[in-house]
Parts: C-alpha cells; structure tokens; sequence
C-alpha cells in the first residue's frame, strides 16, 4: 500500500491513526525530531488505550499498526513514495503557504496534496502553485478518529481526478467525505455550527434560557436527531415529506426567523454570563478540561459504535 504522509501535532497524530488502521503506511513529518519521538510515543499509548476499551479501528494488531507508522525529520525524504500527503500545521495562512510552496518544488504531478485547515479557503492556499490541479483541502472533525466527517473542498482550478481519489481514499480508510461543490467561507460544517451558536448567544443574551439549560436543549433534543439524520431528512420524516413540510411550516419558519437578531459581538456582558456558567460546571484548567475532553471521547466512541451497530441491523 501506499505511503502517506502528515505533520505531527494533534491532528497529524490522529490522521495517522485513522491511516494505519486503514492499512496505509503513514510517515509523519516534522522539523523538529523530538517532536516526533513524543508523536510518536503518544500515539503508542493511545492505541494501547483504545484496544483496553475496545474501540481500536481496523483489522489489524496494535503492533501492526505501529509498523505502519514511520517518521522522518527531512522534507524531501518525507514526500519520496508518496501519493498522498496531508498538511496539518496551525491555522496560520502565512505558515501553511510557505509549506505549499515548499512541497510545490519537491512533488511530482501524481500526489495529492491535502490541508487539514478548517478555515483557511483553498484559493487562499494554492492559487499560484505549479501542482494546484492536485491540490485540495481535506478538512477533518476534531477528534477525526471518532468523528468520521471529512470536507473536502476543491480549489476552482483542482481537477475532478484529485476530488474523486480523495474522496475514495477517506472511504476506505472508514471516514466519511462529503464534497462541497465550490468553497465557501467557514465550509459547511462550521457554517452550521456558527448559526447554531449565534442563535445560542442570542437566546442566552436575551435571558430566554440559562447556558446549561440552552446546551441541554442541543444534546437532550436537536442533538439527539442529528447524531442519525440530518435537518432535511428530520423535516422529511416530520410531515409526509418535504414538500408537505414546506406546506405546514413553511409561514411559522419564516416568522421566526424574522425574529432573529444581528450577529452577536461574541464579547461583553453576555460572554461573561456563559463563561461563569461553563466555568461553574467545568473549571477552565487545563486538569479538568482533559479530563472532560476524555469522556466526551468516550461517549463519542460509544456513539460511533451504535451507529455501526445501528447500519449494519
């Protein structure tokens, strides 16, 4: 199989794991080597974890696919055999251009080359690259290894080809890619997730609702729906079809979107009601955030097991 290739940070580290427990070979690149002794070092103990609670993805044994994984601490080195290689620096434009460019000049014209940005658009990052036919942003959920969603999301001059192998390769390693068309800004994940929380930042502002009683609502009610269906399908099963639904709801809908008010501030008075809210439930150090961030894992993992459980009844 062929190699593959990443940065080390965070979500370097998970693609990784979602690579080799798809069978991929997986070279991790980073200037800096100790760096990628400790990337490396992680992603051992998390494997290991993941085979203690079960939830290790992939047919193969842990050891198995630690082989698959390699690092390397020299660009050129890094990209020779590759056909796919993933960028997952920090969201910073400037870094990640610079990156582009260097891998311009050492790639041939068979690779793909992939960024994990999660805002950044592609025109942004690839106008003016000689290989931006192959180049594409491949934008991930954190944690990828959980949550198997994929954007991918095509420069306007990316060839079909380059969108077409992408997407087959997120198959076959279990996520699951969804094409945009065209960018946009903040893509469509973040686009759904922003009208979310302007609506929250509203709702709480206006002293409709605690913080608390407000997340409930998503992860009791609406969350509920949507870890299986979507919005349009939730409509569709909620009248006889869409068209129907259009029918009933249709007035009621636009009368209370009319209500909705301008795009929040994020900042203020309002951001300090929810800090306190959240800090009062989850203190704001670093202890108490790890410790919440692995239980949401957990359920996540759990989620994604019923889901598995769930398609294949």
């Amino acid at each position: 199989s062929d190699i593959y290739f990443l940065f080390s940070g965070l979500i370097g580290r998970s693609w990784a794991m979602v690579f080799a427990a798809g069978g991929f070979k997986v070279k991790l690149y980073d200037v800096a080597q100790e760096q990628l002794t400790s990337a490396l070092e992680n992603i051992r103990k998390q494997m290991k974890e993941l085979k203690e609670s079960g939830f290790l993805k992939g047919t193969l044994s842990v050891e198995q696919q630690l082989s698959l994984i390699s690092v390397c601490a020299d660009l050129k080195a890094a990209v020779e055999g590759a056909t796919f290689i993933q960028e997952c620096t920090p969201e910073n434009l400037e870094l990640k251009k610079k990156i582009f460019s260097q891998l311009d000049l050492v790639v041939g014209d068979n690779v793909i080359l992939s960024s994990s940005t999660s805002c950044l658009l592609p025109s942004k990052l690839f106008t003016g690259l000689k290989h931006v036919k192959q180049c594409i942003v491949s934008h991930p959920v954190n944690p990828p290894y959980f949550v198997p969603l994929v954007e991918i999301v095509p420069h306007p001059e990316t060839d079909p080809s380059t969108i077409e192998r992408t997407y087959a390769l997120m198959k076959k390693i279990g996520q699951s890619p969804v094409k945009l068309n065209r960018e946009t800004e903040g893509f469509v994940l973040n686009r759904l997730q922003y009208a979310v929380i302007s609506e929250a930042w509203r709702l709480v502002g206006e002293g409709v609702i605690s913080p608390t009683d407000l997340d409930l609502v998503m992860s009791d009610g609406l969350g509920m729906r949507y870890a299986f269906i979507g919005p349009l399908e939730t409509m569709h099963l909620n009248a006889e079809g869409i068209s129907s639904y259009c029918k009933r709801y249709r007035d009621g809908m636009r009368l209370v979107l009319n209500t909705f008010g301008p795009v929040p501030e994020f900042s203020g008075e309002i951001e300090q009601k929810i800090n306190q809210a959240m800090s009062e439930k989850i203190p704001s150090v670093p202890k108490v955030l790890d410790a919440r961030r692995k239980w949401r894992d957990e359920c996540l993992t759990g989620l994604a097991k019923l889901k598995k459980e769930m398609k294949s009844d």
